[in-house]
């Protein structure tokens, strides 16, 4: 990394030469974080891992329009390159992929994508139809683009709070063969306990306050407080949150299972206009 920052790469051709030639000069290992960009200090801390344990420390910012379907906030997600690029050069991450939408879908959306499958079709896939299909697309492309090829190691690093995205990334690399080990990374929380998010910016101070109760009701859960049933009503009870679905899985498979030892308990709900979502262990 330069004493300016990371180096950004806009186009797929300018990413694979450097990362080609890092490794020609001698990086052992290439660590990669996918994001949207609007970055915060949970991206951070996965940024950080990535820094930590390669010798080549990349995140891409794109902003991916397959993972957004009618009615959601492609248009108005926040993106703000800049600030990101001066969390990036804190942690002392050497390079950006920043493409546009030209150049990663340059006929359009794609003729040959991924899908989720089941495990792609209830929780956050119920809500929001095609949007992990658009995840695994992304980042497979990504995967493909960045791999540093034979004898180089090569991570990715995904956040907890993106449970089901995790899995279905998981599971993408074992059905797919790819090269690469995914790193899942813990969740980051503000110090009252909220899951830190890109979308906790559309928040207002009252409505931040509100969207404790997600975490505060899986905690309750957790400690076996609250029965499932239970559990919704109270999100569902506090002021401007609508609760979407509050399930506890199998976190191998998904599958829906009793809120008893191993299970992850999963939630999401609006709050005010903004979708959130969290998830802890039982």
């Amino acid at each position: 990394m330069s004493s300016t920052g990371p180096l950004v790469c806009t186009s797929i051709a300018q990413v694979r030469e450097q990362i080609e030639s890092r490794v020609a000069r001698g990086a052992r290992s290439v660590g990669l974080l996918p994001t949207m960009g609007a970055l915060h200090h949970g991206h951070v801390q996965l940024a950080r891992r990535a820094r930590d344990e390669n010798d080549l420390a990349v995140v891409s910012v794109f902003v991916n329009p397959l993972q957004f379907g009618p009615g959601e906030d492609f248009e108005s997600y926040p993106r703000q390159l800049e600030q990101d690029l001066a969390l990036l050069a804190e942690v002392g991450v050497d390079l950006v992929f920043a493409p546009d939408v030209q150049e990663m879908y340059p006929d359009g959306v794609p003729v040959v994508s991924v899908t989720s499958g089941a495990a792609g079709g209830v929780l956050e896939g119920a809500t929001r139809p095609g949007h992990f299909d658009g995840a695994l697309t992304v980042v497979n492309k990504l995967f493909t683009i960045m791999a540093p090829g034979p004898g180089t190691p090569f991570r990715a690093y995904f956040g907890e709070k993106d449970a089901q995205q995790l899995l279905l990334m998981q599971r993408m690399v074992r059905d797919f063969d790819h090269r690469v080990e995914i790193r899942p990374v813990p969740i980051v929380r503000s110090e009252r306990g909220l899951a830190l998010s890109s979308r906790n910016q559309y928040l207002s101070e009252e409505q931040a306050e509100h969207a404790l109760v997600l975490h505060s009701t899986l905690r309750a859960l957790a400690a076996g407080e609250l029965t499932l049933e239970q559990a919704r009503q109270r999100v569902d009870a506090e002021p401007e949150v609508s609760l979407d679905y509050l399930e506890t899985v199998d976190p191998r498979t998904l599958e829906f299972v009793a809120p008893e030892p191993g299970a992850l308990a999963l939630v999401a709900a609006w709050v005010g206009p903004t979708r959130l979502i969290d998830n802890m262990r039982i």
